[in-house]
């Protein structure tokens, strides 16, 4: 295994992304990780009165929700060894642009699954996990 000081993993608000990190704290133990939050743009839901909802707010939820992510994994290490950050725009330039910036060692980040999107995706090869593969210069491990 290949020896990693920091690590990446990306969160798009997809289920089963608590995998993702509870692995990155099993197989790097030692690493300072990173808990990217990502807020795309095109995500935005409506409120009732049909406007989009600010992009500070959308920041702010993914903010939450990465911070409950880090607490459902239920490691007693993981809020020392592990920060919250967020990030806009779109998963597939954001997560390679990232990594490269904050020179990581490695990215862990979850796959499709089983889901018929994901599958389409998948068979299209064009889903978030191929992209940020085929961009990123760091290793990627991918878990379906």
């Amino acid at each position: 295994m290949v020896d990693s000081d920091r690590v990446l993993v990306p969160t798009l608000g997809r289920p089963r992304e608590d995998e993702a990190l509870a692995y990155a704290l099993e197989t790097f133990p030692d690493a300072a990780i990173t808990l990217l939050a990502v807020v795309t743009p095109l995500d935005a839901p409506l409120s009732e009165g049909g406007i989009l909802e600010r992009s500070e707010e959308r920041t702010e939820r993914a903010r939450t929700s990465a911070a409950d992510l880090l607490e459902s994994v239920g490691d007693p290490t993981a809020a020392e060894r592990v920060r919250v950050e967020t990030a806009e725009g779109r998963p597939r330039t954001v997560v390679p642009q990232y990594a490269s910036d904050a020179d990581v060692d490695h990215v862990v980040m979850y796959g499709h699954g089983s889901d018929t999107r994901g599958f389409v995706r998948r068979f299209l090869g064009r889903g978030v996990a191929t992209t940020v593969v085929e961009r990123t210069s760091r290793p990627v491990t991918v878990l379906e």
